[in-house]
C-alpha cells in the first residue's frame, strides 16, 4: 500500500473512528492483498509509511470476497469486478485477507 493511501486510511480512521472505517482492497494477488490488509490492521510491516506502528485493527475485505460480493449490487459487481474475478486466484486472495483479518482486525 503506497504512502498516500496509508495517509488516507489513517485520516479516515481518525475522522470517523476505526469502528466506522472499512477498507476494501482490490490487489490482483494474494500476497499483495495480504500485505495491504496487514498494513491497515496491524501497521505497516515495511516501517516506511504513516501506518508504521499504527495498530488500527480496521475491518478489511477484498472486493472478490463473498462478504463484500453479497453486499454489492449484482449488476454493478458484474460490470466492475466480474471479469477480474474470473482471472484472479480468488481462493488465494480470500485466504490471505481473511487470515490477516481474523488475526488483527478488531471491528
Amino acid at each position: 500500500m503506497d504512502l498516500e493511501n496509508q495517509r488516507r486510511v489513517k485520516e479516515a480512521a481518525e475522522n470517523y473512528g476505526p469502528e466506522n472505517t472499512v477498507v476494501i482492497l482490490g490487489a490482483a494477488e494474494g500476497e499483495a492483498a495480504g500485505l495491504a490488509a496487514e498494513t491497515v490492521t496491524n501497521g505497516d510491516p515495511t516501517y516506511a509509511g504513516p501506518l508504521t506502528n499504527q495498530q488500527l485493527g480496521l475491518a478489511v475485505y477484498h472486493a472478490v470476497e463473498p462478504e463484500f460480493k453479497a453486499l454489492a449490487d449484482d449488476a454493478v459487481y458484474e460490470d466492475q469486478i466480474g471479469m477480474m474475478e474470473m482471472i484472479l486466484d480468488v481462493d488465494d486472495i480470500v485466504d490471505e485477507v481473511s487470515t490477516i483479518r481474523d488475526e488483527f482486525s478488531k471491528y
